[in-house]
């Protein structure tokens, strides 16, 4: 058994179940919209969100059907800021296969990630869970913020790290977030075991983003992906942040340098990781991470251990130990 399945164990019911509620939620009587959702079904992740709706809801209650439409408009929105991001990337890969805007082209990509929000509102409107609703718009709202706060930023490449945070607690955390308090809040209308679950989820997103930052730090072959890929895109994550700051002004400006005029030169970014590797960036980052971890695990503390509070615990572990 993998550790995902491990992880599954105390919701194998509801992930079960959830595939197919997931798909009649994107139900479409237009054929080609019909399609592609067929598509993007069978080129499901680890569903990882899913999981923490799933496992919230349970540590606090029993799931029921309201779980489950909060799972779908999470993955809802999920689905569709991913497949607006491969149109504004210009990406044609996702997951190992092809993004839709490399099938079917960006104007129906868009038009896609749209009726998946559409579907997401919807959902919620017709069922009268307005309450998940508020923190599903909430999380929107968020990753809105946090992305372009980030496209401001990178113009001049000034971030320093309260700014970094306050970009990764929007961008991805919101998500995050917003899956336990959607969970939590499907079994329980306690609005303190809300906003706990909330800040529960915040933390496990910083410390998952900074992961995926850390990746880019790895040695080729190591992890699932590329490294150097930031930094060609000119992105200022914790280790280099960490790294600039330790620098005096001419080694600091050096490296901005290179970054701006250099980030497509792979001998050049090669320079930068050895440099932030040396400088004690990737450790700064790590132990960060695992602070946030720490204070995940601290918010639920006080809540009886079970099987459903084991699985969370995993799944935080999995979260900043995954290679990919």
């Amino acid at each position: 058994m993998s550790v995902i399945d491990q992880i599954k164990a105390p919701i194998k019911t509801e992930m079960d179940s959830f595939e197919s509620k997931f798909k009649a939620s994107m139900a479409s009587k237009t054929p080609l919209l019909d399609k592609i959702t067929n598509y993007i079904v069978k080129r499901k992740g680890k569903q990882m969100r899913p999981m923490f709706v799933f496992l919230s809801a349970k540590l606090v209650g029993e799931t029921n059907e309201s779980t489950f439409r909060g799972a779908s408009m999470i993955e809802l929105l999920h689905t569709a800021t991913l497949v607006h991001d491969d149109v504004v990337d210009d990406a044609n890969m996702r997951r190992g296969f092809f993004s839709i805007n490399a099938l079917w082209k960006n104007k129906i990509a868009v038009l896609v990630g749209d009726f998946l929000l559409s579907k997401g509102l919807l959902l919620a409107v017709r069922n009268e869970d307005f309450h998940l609703l508020k923190l599903t718009s909430r999380a929107v709202e968020e990753m809105s913020e946090g992305e372009l706060l980030q496209i401001e930023k990178a113009r001049r490449l000034d971030i320093v790290e309260a700014v970094y945070y306050e970009i990764i607690r929007k961008k991805t955390a919101s998500l995050i977030a917003a899956c336990c308090a959607v969970g939590c809040a499907s079994v329980t209308n306690e609005e303190a075991q809300i906003k706990k679950m909330w800040d529960f989820g915040e933390a496990i997103g910083i410390a998952f983003q900074i992961k995926d930052d850390l990746f880019d730090y790895q040695k080729q072959g190591l992890i699932g992906k590329p490294v150097g890929i930031d930094i060609k895109e000119q992105k200022m994550t914790l280790p280099l942040i960490y790294t600039l700051q330790q620098c005096d002004k001419a080694t600091r400006r050096k490296i901005i340098n290179t970054i701006k005029r250099h980030h497509n030169n792979p001998k050049k970014v090669d320079e930068v990781i050895a440099f932030v590797r040396e400088c004690g960036g990737i450790e700064y980052a790590t132990e960060k991470m695992h602070a946030y971890k720490a204070k995940a695990i601290e918010i639920i503390s006080d809540v009886p251990d079970s099987e459903v509070k084991q699985s969370l615990n995993a799944l935080i572990e999995y979260v900043i130990e995954r290679n990919k």
